[in-house]
């Protein structure tokens, strides 16, 4: 039940409870907006992918994803077309709404990057296209911290549009909404001192650990702190008003994606050779073993959760 949607009858009206339910980035978890005027389960999948600002963060995905020796134009050219693209569909689906501030670093840096792609020499995009990953990790870690340090955390532009106006200058709301910008800045910045790591220190872009497996660990834990956080925020809210509802998620189920994420690492190390073989089977059986721990943990009463 999402606050806001529904209005109680006549005689039964109670003060709005702030469960922290929608204080959550994370669309997916409610229906959309505009659920029960026919819109389909695609569109409403749809709507929950463009309202989350993990979307925002797909031009950058895509770029460090294509970059490369002879590829810096491309990777370019689809970071942009996807960054004006988002801009486009928010605005079509939010008419009236404000840019966001990621969607316009969106644009200005990758349009940036297009035209010293035009202008630079040779040996200017050579260098880009080896430190392409650490530029783009730097600055969404300046892009997180500043839009907290002009109090508009970037991810608080995207919570607004699931939650009524009034709720917008709610200390709880603003709180969670700089806690999760602040995760996504310590993850990127991570992810930018492991790939300078491997490109200064190691001389090697394609280090398996520092150019991927840190790098997506971090990612990995920023997105399941948006999920988590929010539920944490909303049993706490209930508790301390006496009301009922699930209790407070464990902090086993903010790390068992990140326990699960070990025995691919496992796998890819015997795979690819980039370790001794008992590390590599190792973090297998660590990682299966943690997962199946973790996951006895309860995390709801039964009969809670529904």
């Amino acid at each position: 039940m999402s606050l806001g949607r529904n209005e109680p009858a006549e005689g039964d009206r109670r003060e709005p409870v702030d469960d922290g339910r929608d204080l959550s980035v994370d669309a997916g978890r409610r229906a959309p907006a505009d659920a029960g005027r026919g819109t389909s389960a695609d569109e409403g999948r749809l709507a929950q992918l463009l309202d989350s600002p993990v979307v925002g963060m797909s031009p950058w995905i895509a770029m460090s994803v294509l970059v490369g020796p002879g590829r810096y134009e491309l990777a370019v050219g689809i970071s942009l077309a996807l960054a004006v693209a988002l801009v486009v569909l928010g605005r079509v689906r939010h008419r009236g709404s404000s840019l966001k501030i990621l969607e316009v670093a969106d644009v200005v840096f990758f349009a940036a990057m297009a035209v010293i792609g035009v202008f630079a020499s040779q040996g200017t995009i050579g260098w880009l296209e080896n430190y392409s990953g650490e530029v783009s990790n730097i600055a969404l870690t300046v892009i997180a911290l500043g839009s907290m340090a002009v109090g508009v955390p970037f991810t608080i532009q995207y919570a607004r549009e699931q939650v009524p106006r009034e709720r917008w200058s709610d200390p709880l709301f603003l709180r969670t909404n700089y806690l999760i910008t602040g995760a996504w800045g310590a993850a990127f910045a991570v992810a930018a001192l492991a790939g300078a790591y491997g490109d200064l220190v190691l001389h090697n872009s394609n280090n398996l650990w520092t150019g991927w497996v840190i790098q997506i660990a971090a990612i990995i834990v920023a997105l399941q702190f948006t999920r988590w956080y929010p539920d944490v925020v909303r049993a706490r809210a209930l508790r301390e008003r006496g009301l009922p509802g699930p209790p407070e998620p464990p902090l086993s189920a903010l790390l068992v994606p990140l326990a699960g994420y070990l025995t691919p690492v496992g796998i890819l190390v015997l795979a690819l050779d980039a370790g001794p073989t008992w590390l590599g089977v190792g973090l297998i059986v660590v990682g299966v073993l943690l997962v199946r721990s973790l996951s006895r943990t309860p995390s709801a009463e039964p009969g809670v959760r529904g």
